[in-house]
């Protein structure tokens, strides 16, 4: 999953951005507020932090511009800004989180996973369609019970094909939220990629999971 980090503490962003990429998470950062704005809105993420005290344009002035332009992805806002009436504010105005300076990267990560969960209209910590079962908080994937051994990318790549089922994803939609913003779309490795995963699904579920759908993309064909 892809997200925007729109905080001004390049410190606290970075580490942020450390503990995020170590647990499956594609990372863009932005220090400032009008580049961050403008990110949100071209880009497609599956969660956006967003800190309230920014030095050019306050987190409550961008949250307020996505929702009017209806980007609806999932909105964390950070910040240590604690009074009651404030986060109600950010709330109200369609913030789907709040976590207050300083927190813990596991509560974070598990309020992340919960806001995506919820937007994708799921209750059940893992996505679960027939036999197949994914863990996004363990970063495992079964079939029958049985363990198919992914690279990172590669869960990546299942994970948001599972999450959209029966959706048809076409590759400009995993490469805008499995990679970064330095991802080069010209390149290879997604093809590379979904080679792989295809092949590792095949071997334990004895049948093709992964189908192509010429022209169209990727979808999950589960029996």
């Amino acid at each position: 999953m892809r997200l925007l980090i729109i905080e001004d503490n390049i410190e606290l962003a970075n580490s942020m951005k450390l503990g995020l990429v170590q647990h499956g998470f594609s990372i863009d950062v932005c220090y400032d507020g009008e580049m961050g704005e403008e990110m949100a809105f071209v880009n497609g993420y599956d969660a956006i932090l967003l800190d309230l005290n920014l030095p050019d344009k306050d987190g409550i002035e961008i949250l307020k511009y996505l929702r009017e332009e209806n980007v609806n992805c999932p909105v964390i806002i950070i910040t240590a800004r604690d009074e009651i009436e404030d986060r109600a504010f950010g709330l109200d105005l369609g913030a789907d989180d709040y976590i207050i300076k300083p927190f813990e990267l596991v509560e974070l990560r598990a309020r992340i996973q919960a806001v995506i969960r919820r937007y994708n209209g799921r209750t059940n910590p893992s996505i679960v369609i027939k036999n197949l079962e994914i863990n996004p908080a363990t970063r495992t994937v079964k079939i029958d019970g049985k363990i198919v051994d992914l690279s990172a990318k590669e869960f990546d790549i299942l994970e948001y094909i599972a999450e959209k089922h029966p959706t048809i994803i076409s590759s400009e939609e995993i490469i805008e939220h499995i990679y970064d913003e330095d991802f080069n779309p010209f390149s290879s490795v997604l093809r590379v990629h979904i080679a792989r995963l295809r092949k590792k699904l095949t071997e334990v579920a004895e049948y093709d999971i992964l189908v192509t759908k010429r022209g169209k993309g990727y979808s999950l064909c589960i029996k």
